[in-house]
């Protein structure tokens, strides 16, 4: 039996990847691969949107065609692209840095517009390229290096802002569960409309360190330990779900998306 591996869509000669020991980056981009691979996308028709931020240096590694933009504006340009030529396939890579701190407004109106792109957001719980800063997923009372005793800030939900904006399909894994993480990302990538599909992977490099989990063995053992599936997770009391997160698809809806709606409205003014 053999397997996706996803080789195709990567440049030669560009293993191992710059990313850190430990970091979730790596098992994101092989499970994106071996979804595009499964589902037969071309490099031609396939697009891969990145901004600024360790996830940025994503798109050097692929032979899919690439658009590198702004902190926080690559889902504006993934609209842009996918409103042009609906016939694309359009991805986005982002960390919680571009989705939804500096990019928060953007992530909002892409689900509520539920534009045909796929969003992949690598949550690290801080800025993880610039120094550690704490960022809008970093949870509450955590360390960072610009919340030396705890933060004293709220966490953005990735998931549920997503869901109340509109999204038709979100999901969330880790670089834990790698098998899953492939399965949720393509079913992303099937469901027509705004979908999402967040990756929970601390920063071994600077919330590991500041937060107890100083080896990306910790790490990976803590969100064994942390993420439940979506329907086990569902069943626990409202004082136990704040220890756990859920993973698995936690949204799978059919809204009409984005360009049908446009082209429903083009034909009726055409018809006046």
């Amino acid at each position: 039996m053999t397997h996706a591996t996803g080789t195709k869509y990567l440049k030669n000669g560009m293993l191992p990847h710059m990313w850190c020991s430990g970091c979730g980056i790596g098992i994101l981009m092989g499970a994106m691969v071996r979804a595009f691979e499964e589902l037969e996308y071309t490099n031609h028709e396939t697009v891969v949107v990145t901004g600024i931020g360790c996830t940025g240096k994503l798109d050097d590694y692929l032979t899919t065609n690439a658009l590198h933009v702004t902190h926080g504006r690559a889902l504006p340009h993934a609209t842009g692209v996918k409103a042009f030529n609906p016939r694309l396939k359009v991805v986005v890579i982002m960390g919680d840095g571009d989705s939804v701190t500096i990019g928060g407004n953007h992530l909002i109106h892409a689900a509520r517009r539920n534009i045909d792109v796929t969003a992949i957001i690598l949550n690290n719980f801080n800025y993880g390229m610039t120094g550690g800063q704490a960022s809008g997923t970093t949870p509450e009372e955590c360390i960072t290096s610009t919340t030396s005793f705890g933060n004293p800030e709220r966490e953005i939900d990735i998931c549920a802002l997503a869901e109340v904006a509109g999204a038709n399909y979100v999901a969330r894994q880790t670089p834990y569960h790698g098998w899953e993480l492939k399965e949720n990302i393509k079913e992303a990538l099937n469901k027509k409309g705004f979908s999402l599909v967040e990756v929970v992977s601390p920063c071994p490099t600077h919330f590991g360190k500041n937060n107890e989990m100083l080896e990306a063995r910790e790490m990976l053992l803590w969100l064994q330990e942390k993420s439940l599936p979506v329907e086990k997770y569902r069943k626990l009391g409202v004082g136990e779900k704040k220890d756990y997160f859920a993973v698995g698809t936690l949204v799978d809806r059919n809204a009409p998306d984005f360009n049908t709606r446009y082209e429903e409205i083009r034909k009726r003014a055409l018809e006046l």
